[in-house]
């Protein structure tokens, strides 16, 4: 099957304090990002429940990607350590359940890192690009706009 021309749909959680901001960084700074990426705004990576990650996936998005402070920076003491361990144990389940773990991305961008966040946007869509549209539409009956 080819990808010629796939524009992967890609949704990303950032954390108010750090990536958020990364990400506004990246735009006032006139940073190059590709254009397919939605951004939501938590109050906290801790925040971001594997359910909404799950139901992105089952609602059409090719990758999801939960961007936080970075460890031992959070805002909220430990919620930048709950969100590790809560996606490390997603990522196994999203295997079980037939989906490609690597449509998940976890990192730590700072309100400082404006380069960073358009590095690891533009290497995540990279990676969707190679892994091609979500199957789980198909599977469930799901249509999805491209």
């Amino acid at each position: 099957m080819s990808n010629n021309g796939f524009q992967p749909k890609l949704l990303a959680f950032c954390c108010n304090w750090c990536s958020y901001a990364g990400a506004d960084l990246a735009g006032v700074s006139r940073l190059q990002m590709p254009h397919n990426l939605r951004v939501i705004r938590v109050m906290c990576s801790g925040r971001v429940s594997p359910e909404w990650v799950i139901k992105a996936l089952s609602s059409g998005m090719d990758g999801v990607m939960v961007l936080g402070c970075h460890i031992g920076d959070c805002h909220y003491i430990d919620g930048n350590h709950r969100t590790k361990k809560r996606f490390a144990i997603l990522a196994k389940l999203l295997g079980t359940m037939g989906i490609n773990p690597n449509r998940l991305y976890l990192d730590w961008v700072s309100a400082s890192e404006g380069v960073k966040f358009q590095d690891v946007v533009i290497k995540f869509v990279d990676r969707i690009k190679e892994l091609g549209p979500t199957p789980i539409g198909a599977y469930q009956g799901v249509k999805v706009d491209r």
